[in-house]
């Protein structure tokens, strides 16, 4: 799907899904419930959603450009919904 199929509406929900899964990420690799041998996993797992929220980020800024309706990313991010 190219970066033109996506709705505004799925580039939101891709970033806040994304920073969520990114959090939880974070907390459970800062938990002691992550077993040793798994820690290089799920460090790639996090450094994966990492990369794919700094694309959505790209993607995002530029609609934002063309689109003055869009809330700020700081602003998106930071709200409740």
């Amino acid at each position: 799907m190219s970066e033109n199929q996506l709705t505004n509406n799925a580039i939101i929900y891709a970033l806040l899904s994304l920073n969520s899964e990114i959090i939880l990420q974070k907390e459970y690799l800062e938990s002691d419930d992550v077993p040793e041998e798994d820690i290089d996993n799920e460090q790639d797992i996090l450094d994966d959603l990492e990369q794919a929220f700094m694309e959505f980020v790209d993607v995002y800024k530029s609609r934002c450009k063309a689109d003055k309706s869009l809330p700020d990313l700081d602003e998106l991010l930071n709200s409740q919904l």
